[in-house]
């Protein structure tokens, strides 16, 4: 059996945040806004695991997207979205995340659009430094 290496798998983790990106597009326009919010944590979430591939890690575990920013020493913009984007991950799901109510009952579209803008900073490669390569791996750029 083929195994690709923890580099080259960078690239499907990538790809899957993109059409999750896509998914949370058909979400905001249809006005799921509970679920726009969890997609776009779990977008950051692929992409910075990603990135965190592509730096060959063996693994990579764990959901919070701050804690895997803080892991390969990002900052500034990025951080200040993980955080965010964090708060969303089991709010935006779980029926006693809030004392009474479902979740999708406590999201605004302004939230969802707010998570959309902050997932699509995952995806502009300068920030987290790749760009995908036509062999299936990610490359560094320069920043």
């Amino acid at each position: 059996m083929l195994y690709a290496t923890a580099k080259c798998r960078a690239r499907d983790w990538y790809k899957q945040a993109e059409n999750d990106f896509l998914r949370a597009k058909d979400s905001l326009k249809a006005g799921r806004f509970a679920q726009v919010c969890f997609i776009c944590q779990q977008i950051a979430d692929k992409a910075v695991k990603a990135l965190a591939f592509h730096r060959e890690f063996d693994q990579v575990r764990g959901h919070s997207v701050t804690e895997l920013v803080k892991a390969l020493d990002i900052d500034g913009e990025l951080l200040k979205a993980a955080k965010r984007l964090d708060q969303y991950y089991i709010s935006t799901c779980y029926p006693d995340a809030f004392p009474t109510g479902a979740p999708f009952e406590f999201f605004t579209e302004e939230q969802a659009r707010e998570a959309v803008n902050f997932a699509e900073l995952f995806f502009e490669r300068r920030k987290i430094g790749v760009r995908l390569m036509k062999d299936g791996c990610l490359k560094k750029t320069n920043l």
